[in-house]
């Protein structure tokens, strides 16, 4: 593509510091090569002034029509002047090539040096195209899939002129109040961690035409907010830390990952944008990352309401010494970076440092080989919704429902002469269904679950509303007049219901009561669908119950007494499609839970690899009550993480190993017989934990070490095989690094968290 260069001193710029190999090439060659960018980094960096240099570290939000007149006072007057000095070195939501260029033109064309902008967006779980929310891919355990929808949101995105995503969020949650939990892989390390692994990949590829920069966030601990409230601290201890919230980000570091976003909490007291164990200690010394890391909106600033910095000046002194590369949206680092080095409060070394590190990423991306690399509107018009894509997205969407129970033989429906009723203003919804984080995406564009049904002609169906249901914090959405408490159409419900041969029953949460910003005290059925529930169920109990939601909720009412649950998320564009594919059978269900759903928000946070404590607490009766336990309810919850069925059933026998004991360098095999018990053909999760018996510091009960996703015909047995290794069983111990500690084990296998099949084994050293 053909551009005009800068008035000044791009071309000599070009030659000095490009040479004639590509960016790309140098991306996909030997690491020798991929120094070749290092050198013309070093070559661009001895042209830059000190406040150029700080440009690079400065992003900012969209901020006025970039096509139309040059603002000329206020905010945008401020950001549009710095971006013809060069000082934006990254702008976010900012969308859409026809915007994207104008603003690149400006960068490249006007300013001194000619250096690219990189343009960020929150492209989580799609751009127009909308995938299943992150909670529920991660319910597929199909990392083929989930590579594929970061795919797919890659390439649109990138035809629209973006090449950075800020995602995946990999941070482990254990507490379902929190809101975000629907942007992540639930509770477990092992999962989130192999999940991470998969949207890199499939955000980054081979950072071609169609690829965006990853961003792994938010480093660190931001989903061990006290109380599950957005933002609130964190008190973790390096145990913590180091084996529960670290290793996914580990993983998607080794993995390639190009940038790191900080997070708004504090660890051990300090704010983690100004936290240096973090960014320096671990990230870039320990782990060896050579990216950059952003700070989360605004977070810079946020130390000040942290009461850790007294200003901006200091915050941003504090944020740069500690290793947060690019300031999101605070202006600390344009404002006073450039002071705060001429006075020696933050050496030049580590700016350099900081912009080495960006410009590395301009140049992996091929920013600088050609600034317009993604701002081709003809191929955005060819690209942005096409047919594979919705193809794709309902194929993940399918794999994420879970069916939690299915009894007295509802499902799968038949396809001819049934009466069904479909109640719940879910059913009608076509905006809900696309979650919360799908900002590039369009209110009404996805397929109802009433639209999904009507697929189907052989059976008659009838729909009422019942009761609305609220659309979240007004601080984010502006609310419609709903009256919450209304139950005017209870009465049209019961009498739909009442004729009916099946009630699917679509009910919980829309799609923006969850997300950022979207913390829940309770977790019920929001408004008054738990009493419609109830009050349908006496009409008629042969109910299914279609969830949709973004976190587990609490459904104990539900779990004792409607006959079939199918837990259906936040499923995006395609989503009434692929619920009522598995309603029909058509799709044989083989979902797995990734977060436990509690029975109360009194047993939160709620995990199944939890310590055993002192005096160790179960469910089974005990004349003592000096035990872990709630003296009004069980500790299990009430659908435990791993748990999701099928239409075929699966029996699990004969777990073998093949030694009952390994030393170093060694290792031994598990196996088990699965057998399709049914005549049905399905898959199964077939998943592995082990027990650490006694460790130098204390052990989860049980840990996620592996899982396989395999296809079983009908009355089929196949035998599954597992490799434990010093990989598997090593852990961040007492003497503060990973290791295998030498000790006895234990080794379950099934098709959850609640597995029955276990054996011993030992390590030694």
């Amino acid at each position: 593509m053909k551009y005009n260069l800068p008035k000044f001193i791009l071309p000599a710029l070009l030659a000095l510091a490009l040479g004639c190999s590509s960016a790309k090439q140098d991306v996909a060659q030997s690491p020798k090569n991929k120094s070749s960018i290092d050198r013309k980094v070093d070559s661009l960096m001895n042209l830059m002034t000190l406040e150029e240099k700080v440009g690079q570290m400065n992003q900012y939000n969209g901020f006025w029509n970039v096509t139309g007149p040059a603002p000329k006072d206020g905010s945008a007057a401020k950001k549009y002047e710095h971006l013809k000095k060069g000082w934006v070195g990254s702008m976010l939501n900012v969308k859409g090539v026809k915007d994207v260029k104008a603003l690149q033109k400006i960068a490249v064309e006007e300013t001194r040096l000619g250096i690219p902008v990189i343009f960020g967006y929150d492209v989580i779980h799609g751009y127009k195209t909308i995938s299943p929310i992150p909670l529920a891919e991660a319910a597929s355990w199909d990392m083929d899939a989930i590579q594929k929808s970061a795919e797919i949101a890659a390439a649109e995105s990138a035809a629209s002129g973006l090449n950075w995503t800020f995602a995946p969020m990999v941070d482990v949650s254990r507490d379902a109040r929190w809101g975000r939990v629907m942007e992540g892989a639930g509770e477990d390390p092992y999962l989130n961690s192999v999940i991470a692994v998969a949207r890199v990949k499939g955000f980054q590829g081979n950072l071609g035409e169609f690829n965006l920069a990853a961003c792994v966030k938010h480093f660190a601990g931001y989903s061990f907010a006290e109380a599950g409230k957005d933002y609130n601290t964190v008190d973790v201890n390096r145990n913590t830390l180091h084996n529960v919230i670290l290793p996914p980000f580990k993983a998607a570091a080794d993995a390639g990952a190009l940038t790191f976003m900080n997070s708004f909490n504090d660890i051990d007291g300090i704010p983690a944008t100004g936290n240096a164990y973090l960014q320096r200690e671990i990230l870039k010394k320990d782990w060896n990352f050579q990216g950059f890391v952003v700070s989360d909106w605004g977070s810079m600033g946020e130390m000040v309401a942290h009461g850790y910095a007294k200003d901006l000046k200091q915050a941003a002194e504090q944020a740069a010494n500690a290793g947060s590369d690019m300031d999101m949206e605070s202006s600390g680092y344009v404002e006073h970076l450039a002071a705060l080095v001429r006075e020696g409060k933050v050496s030049e070394d580590k700016i350099n440092d900081a912009v080495r590190r960006i410009l590395r990423v301009k140049f992996q991306l091929g920013l600088f080989d050609n600034p317009y690399k993604y701002c081709d509107e003809a191929r955005e018009a060819a690209t942005v919704g096409k047919k594979e894509f919705h193809d794709g997205v309902l194929d993940v969407a399918k794999k994420s429902i879970v069916l939690l129970k299915n009894e007295k033989n509802l499902l799968p429906l038949k396809k001819q002469g049934q009466k069904i009723a479909v109640i719940g203003a879910l059913a009608n919804d076509k905006t809900s269904p696309l979650g919360s984080w799908r900002i590039g995406a369009d209110d009404g564009t996805a397929v109802s679950v009433l639209e999904g049904l009507a697929k189907y002609t052989g059976n008659t169906v009838k729909y009422a509303k019942g009761a609305d249901v609220a659309l979240g914090n007004p601080q984010f959405v502006v609310e419609t007049k709903i009256n919450m408490t209304n139950k005017s159409g209870f009465d049209e419900a019961v009498a739909t219901a009442k004729g009916a041969d099946v009630v699917i029953m679509v009910l919980g949460e829309h799609g923006l009561q969850t997300g950022e910003g979207r913390s829940r005290a309770e977790l019920g059925l929001p408004g008054v669908q738990q009493e419609l529930l109830e009050t349908i169920y006496k009409a008629n109990p042969n109910i299914v119950l279609v969830l949709t939601n973004g976190r587990p909720l609490t459904i104990p009412w539900a779990a004792q007494n409607i006959p079939a649950i199918v837990e259906a998320w936040h499923l995006g564009t395609e989503n009434g499609h692929a619920i009522a594919q598995v309603l029909y059978g058509d799709y044989n269900p083989s979902g797995k839970l990734p977060m436990s759903f509690p029975k109360a928000v009194g047993q939160l946070p709620l995990y199944y690899n939890h310590k055993s404590t002192g005096r160790p607490g179960g469910d089974e009766p005990t004349e003592s009550v000096f035990w872990s336990h709630y003296g009004d309810m069980q500790n299990a919850p009430v659908y435990p993480f791993g748990h999701g069925l099928s239409y075929s059933t699966f029996e699990y026998s004969n777990l073998k190993l093949s030694a009952n004991s390994f030393g170093q360098n060694g290792h031994i095999t598990v196996s088990v017989d699965v057998k399709n018990s049914s005549n049905i053909d399905g898959k199964e999760v077939v998943q592995l934990y082990i027990r650490d018996m006694v460790g130098s510091v204390t052990r989860p009960v049980k840990e996620l070490k592996g899982f396989e996703m395999t296809e079983i015909k009908a009355g089929q047995t196949k035998t599954v095989t597992f490799t434990i290794d010093e990989k598997t069983i090593e852990f961040y111990t007492a003497n503060g690094k990973w290791e295998a500690e030498a000790g006895d084990f234990k080794v379950f296998v099934g098709g959850s968290s609640v597995t029955k099949l276990q054996a011993p084994f030992s390590y030694s050293k």
